[in-house]
């Protein structure tokens, strides 16, 4: 599938390159995935000719704006970047029933580790400050039985993380009963089937559309937007929502 794939670049310049992960494509090599032989941080370094340093991490199937720095430096700075939560994160979701127009999920969560990599982990260590705020961008109601309702309701969602945490914004949709469809881990699966066998939809609709940062030498604001991918964009026509990015 990857084969001969040119990433979108969203930016680029002396330091620093952003582009547009697509939804099934690895950030890095992980034991998670052993066979897989393509992600992210190869294929750019191939394709731009130079090695990157990746600055954050998106799960495989969310696709959306990447970012990675060109030199050690730069990859310190934006680092500390994000560990102080000065940058700002915007994800478009697509989720089960309708949600609030605005609300903040305040949940703390347990960190999730994978059993392969992570062994020696303190698996009592308590559950830790969690934080989405959320706001509705459109409604539907379709005229399908999925599950015990005669119809469906499904609603298009702005998510702005406060803070970081693994499978974050998954999990606190699912901890208020929005799961996000085609999440195959905290997801329902009933509606996972009506999007692939309806809409074709075969992905994860989480999409991170925008991140905001300071240019770590100038200092300037810089806002990187990614554009949906073809499936989004045709799912998101449902709620008569334009995006402008």
């Amino acid at each position: 599938m990857w084969e001969n794939y040119l990433l979108e670049i969203l930016y680029q310049d002396e330091c620093l390159v952003a582009i547009n992960k697509p939804s099934g494509l690895l950030v890095h090599k992980s034991m998670i995935d052993k066979d897989e032989i393509y992600f992210a941080m190869k294929m750019l370094r191939d394709q731009i000719g130079q090695y990157v340093y990746p600055i954050h991490r998106l799960d495989k199937p969310t696709s959306g704006v990447l970012l990675f720095a060109l030199d050690s430096e730069t990859a310190r700075l934006m680092s500390e970047q994000f560990a102080s939560h000065t940058i700002q994160k915007t994800y478009i979701a697509m989720v089960r029933g309708y949600v609030d127009a605005h609300g903040v999920i305040d949940h703390a969560l347990k960190e999730k580790h994978d059993k392969m990599t992570d062994k020696k982990v303190d698996k009592d260590k308590p559950a830790q400050e969690a934080i989405t705020e959320y706001f509705s961008l459109g409604e539907i109601e379709l005229d399908h039985a999925v599950g015990r309702y005669e119809k469906t309701r499904y609603s298009l969602v702005k998510l702005l993380p406060k803070t970081g945490r693994k499978h974050q914004l998954r999990r606190h949709m699912k901890h208020i009963s929005h799961h996000i469809l085609g999440d195959t881990k905290y997801g329902r699966g009933e509606h996972n089937i009506f999007i692939r066998e309806h809409f074709g939809c075969h992905r994860l609709l989480l999409h991170a559309q925008k991140l905001e940062i300071r240019h770590p030498y100038t200092h300037l604001p810089l806002i990187l937007d990614a554009p949906l991918d073809v499936i989004f964009e045709e799912m998101a026509k449902l709620f008569s929502y334009s995006f402008e990015t």
